[in-house]
């Protein structure tokens, strides 16, 4: 049997794989646990965040690039979607503590940049990033998969929708047909239009939705014009946004801002004391 293991998978390398290959960034792929619709699995965000992940670390490792894979997180933050059967949701203390011990555990090693690639709409890293970066000397950089191909959005038939809708389908028709139900089974994914206008349609405004009175079926847009071949386009254009900020960030320096560690405690004595 031939051997077939990826250095740049932490899931297969091996630790002589790993010693030769001495990556410099970390990616770690966020997804989640929860209903979508009745035609795509509970676990569509977190196989959609480990393939495109995958995707890009290959892409941006042919390109020279030094990044490990690393296992990902299955469970997002879904506390408005408790009223579902087996959602599971992570509380953002929870997640702190997690992408803090990851963080800390690469730092240790000489690895100190460190991707969050997220496919959750109800994760937000940003603040905890900041804390982080305030006590580990690592570099954190969160990206969010499904936004950074604008140009994927071209390809659907159906303009709205976040959640189980044609974007999502189309990928896991893609990724995981087998998974994906007849599409005549899915729900319409109709949601309840904001009553308070206003907390939709102001700039810089935001309200959680809970989702028990957002949607009946659980979607947030209609699936129904969902393609395999959508899917597959969708799936390159999101690699091939991510894979050369992988290669940048693997080339880059300690320096080259925004690349910059504040390693308080080395420079201070300790978190937030004086010079």
């Amino acid at each position: 049997m031939s051997y077939t293991a990826r250095p740049w998978s932490l899931l297969e390398a091996s630790y002589r794989q790993l010693q030769s290959f001495r990556p410099n960034v970390a990616v770690l792929p966020w997804g989640a646990t929860e209903a979508h619709n009745y035609h795509l699995p509970h676990g569509t965000d977190t196989i959609e965040a480990a393939a495109v992940a995958e995707g890009a670390v290959e892409l941006a490792a042919e390109r020279g690039a030094r990044c490990v894979l690393l296992p990902v997180i299955p469970f997002g933050n879904d506390n408005m979607q408790l009223s579902q059967i087996a959602t599971i949701t992570m509380r953002s203390a929870t997640q702190h503590m997690v992408l803090r011990d990851v963080a800390d555990s690469l730092a240790r090693q000489g690895i100190d940049r460190l991707v969050v690639l997220n496919f959750h709409g109800g994760n937000d890293f940003r603040q905890m990033i900041r804390d982080i970066m305030l006590d580990v000397p690592v570099f954190i950089v969160q990206i969010n998969a499904y936004q950074v191909a604008p140009d994927a959005y071209k390809l659907l038939t159906v303009a709205q929708g976040d959640h189980a809708d044609e974007f999502e389908t189309s990928l896991m028709l893609h990724l995981r047909p087998q998974w994906v139900a007849p599409l005549e089974s899915a729900g319409p994914g109709q949601a309840t239009p904001f009553k308070l206008r206003l907390l939709a349609a102001t700039p810089g405004v935001w309200a959680p939705r809970n989702w028990a009175a957002l949607t009946r079926d659980t979607g947030v847009g209609d699936p129904r014009a969902a393609t395999a071949d959508k899917g597959r386009q969708i799936f390159r254009m999101l690699v091939e946004a991510i894979a050369p900020i992988l290669v940048e960030l693997s080339a880059a320096s300690r320096g080259d801002f925004p690349y910059v560690i504040c390693d308080w405690q080395r420079r201070y004595g300790s978190p937030g004391a004086q010079p």
